[in-house]
């Protein structure tokens, strides 16, 4: 099969009708998306969670004072009290479900006590333009897969031509642990990051800003529950750890990453920022768009037991439309749109999510809600799908022309990188993510 029915409900419903009327004319967040941040209310105030709808954010420490939340949705509203999400994923699916069905009801044009919401007025959905969005949790750790296959392929063409993947790929889902404290909001500027490079014709290494400066289009993974030191999350069970999802865009300095990965892979080179999109997209809202994960090529071995699961199989990769944007300072003057640079899905992960979290955890490593998991680089099979420069630009021998006809292998300062995502089916009414956006500053 290739979706489980009992995964999608009434929130999912197309002819919802909302009374925040930018829901039904905003292309990320209608009604039937409902996803989860952190916010700080207009004029100030302490942060607090709320969930996007249209160009509005619902205030949940106003529906919940307004006694609009009741039972294990009240239960949830209240974790979210606090400056981070965390203490709500760590509730898992129960209450975060219950949450967003009573919370699609408040918001439906005739849903019980609806009523009373829309009297809260700006209180309870004050205009997402006079708030300020912070992360939406404390991030304690950060881990990037690879899981990307056609990106594994691309990159390891360029060094290793006759063997573009070693021998492990296909039996573990790879993966390196990364710098927590770096990640930071959309929106927030980029600083050129300074390293060891060493030029081909150079006898030793020189000190410098990044000259190979990149971008990479990934998928962020929220952890939910947390498992215990020493114990393992059964995969049957990951999907219960797995609170949501956001766009991700892991910057990375190729020219530092050359000279400094072996033996012990990325450091410098990845660690100087990562950017996460605002908002949580909850498991629930992407129930329609649950797909099978895509067979595997005839010859590649069949995962391990403690990696494959049915169900998993069935419908655990989701169809999610990805893309990368560029302007450049020159574009921007001259009111040129961003350029698309790529198009690509999540379909073409080797590894599921659910796979990841699993493998992550299987040496009892305790994962801990709030944590982040990447993707890893999506790449789809075609040039125009390609998620990074390197793979755009075949290590910068091909470079990309903008209609201001500047030439792109790598980013210069003033460019604008976007990461965009959607997910659409027919019945369903499309959602998306938000802007994960990020500018080059020297």
């Amino acid at each position: 099969m290739t979706f489980r029915p009992a995964a999608t409900d009434s929130t999912h419903e197309p002819t919802l009708r909302c009374w925040v009327e930018s829901a039904h004319r905003h292309p990320d967040f209608p009604i039937q998306n409902l996803p989860l941040g952190v916010f700080v209310p207009p004029g100030g105030g302490v942060p607090r969670g709320g969930i996007a709808i249209g160009d509005r954010i619902l205030d949940l420490a106003v529906a919940l004072s307004g006694g609009l939340l009741y039972g294990l949705a009240a239960d949830a509203a209240r974790a979210a009290s606090g400056p981070t999400l965390n203490p709500l994923l760590a509730l898992g699916p129960a209450p975060r479900r219950a949450l967003r069905e009573q919370v699609s009801s408040l918001l439906q044009v005739a849903g019980e006590q609806s009523g009373h919401a829309r009297s809260l007025g700006d209180r309870l959905v004050p205009d997402a333009k006079e708030c300020s969005l912070l992360l939406p949790a404390a991030i304690g750790d950060y881990t990037d897969f690879y899981a990307g296959i056609h990106h594994a392929v691309n990159v390891g063409r360029l060094f290793r031509p006759d063997n573009p993947l070693l021998p492990n790929y296909k039996y573990v889902p790879i993966g390196y642990h990364g710098r927590a404290s770096s990640i930071r909001l959309s929106g927030t500027p980029l600083k050129r990051p300074s390293g060891q490079t060493k030029p081909p014709d150079a006898d030793g290494p020189v000190f410098g800003p990044s000259r190979r400066l990149d971008i990479e289009l990934e998928i962020g993974i929220w952890v939910g529950p947390g498992n215990a030191l020493g114990n393992a999350v059964p995969i049957s069970e990951a999907h219960d750890h797995i609170a949501g999802f956001c766009l991700l865009n892991d910057w990375s300095a190729r020219d530092l990453q050359a000279w400094e990965y072996q033996p012990l892979g990325p450091f410098l080179a990845k660690n100087f920022m990562s950017t996460v999109s605002p908002w949580i997209i909850t498991p629930e809202a992407l129930a329609p768009f649950r797909v099978a994960q895509p067979a595997r090529p005839e010859g590649d071995p069949r995962p391990l037991p403690y990696l494959w699961d049915e169900t998993d199989q069935a419908a655990g990769a989701f169809d999610i439309n990805l893309e990368v944007l560029l302007s450049s300072e020159k574009m921007r003057e001259q009111g040129i749109a961003p350029m698309r640079i790529s198009a690509s899905n999540m379909r073409h992960l080797y590894w599921t999510a659910a796979q990841m979290l699993t493998h992550h955890a299987s040496n009892g490593c305790n994962l801990q809600s709030g944590d982040l998991l990447g993707t890893g680089t999506i790449s789809g099979p075609t040039r125009d799908s390609m998620g990074s420069l390197l793979e755009a630009t075949e290590g910068g021998k091909v470079p990309l022309v903008l209609p201001t006809a500047e030439k792109r292998t790598f980013l210069e300062n003033g460019d604008e990188i976007i990461l965009r995502g959607s997910a659409a089916r027919d019945g369903f009414v499309p959602i998306g993510f938000g802007d994960c956006r990020g500018s080059v500053v020297p």
